[in-house]
């Protein structure tokens, strides 16, 4: 091999390298990017198989808003997003088809509003646990997000 091709060789591999370690390579910012992520997700346990409550904070680090549309869980028999609503002097709970995620924002599911109503555990929850909910979006993702149990005392 001559001089000039070695060098070429050379310089052709130190690029391909150094494109992968900044991301430039095709794909690389696709591959493991997600616009959703999720935090400080956990649930408050009650006893005697009662409905539990799920709580996340979603936020989007994307330029367009992104709904959450569905909601699942292998712990879970229904796994359904709710939300509580004030009338004066009396609160009910309604069901949500959806919830928006702002653009380069963030959205609290948490006590009190919104929240996650989990029904017929398929073995037994207990706190201390972790459970998993997957969590959809209109844009295609899914998140299987770990929610730590908690029991009502670790709550306040």
């Amino acid at each position: 091999m001559s001089i000039k091709i070695k060098t070429f060789a050379a310089l052709s591999c130190a690029f391909a390298l150094s494109a992968l370690s900044f991301g430039f390579a095709p794909g690389a910012q696709a591959a493991g990017a997600h616009a959703i992520s999720a935090r400080e997700a956990w649930v408050r346990w009650l006893p005697n198989n009662l409905p539990a409550a799920g709580y996340v904070t979603l936020v989007n680090a994307s330029d367009k808003p992104i709904d959450l549309v569905d909601i699942s869980s292998n712990d879970y028999g229904d796994a359904m997003l709710h939300q509580t609503v004030s009338n004066g002097s009396t609160q009910k709970m309604v069901m949500v088809d959806k919830l928006t995620v702002p653009a380069h924002g963030q959205v609290a599911i948490a006590p009190g509003g919104y929240h996650v109503m989990l029904e017929d555990a398929k073995h037994k929850v207990k706190p201390g646990d972790t459970v998993h909910l997957t969590l959809k979006f209109s844009d295609g993702e899914t998140l299987d997000t770990p929610f730590a149990v908690k029991s009502p005392a670790q709550t306040k």
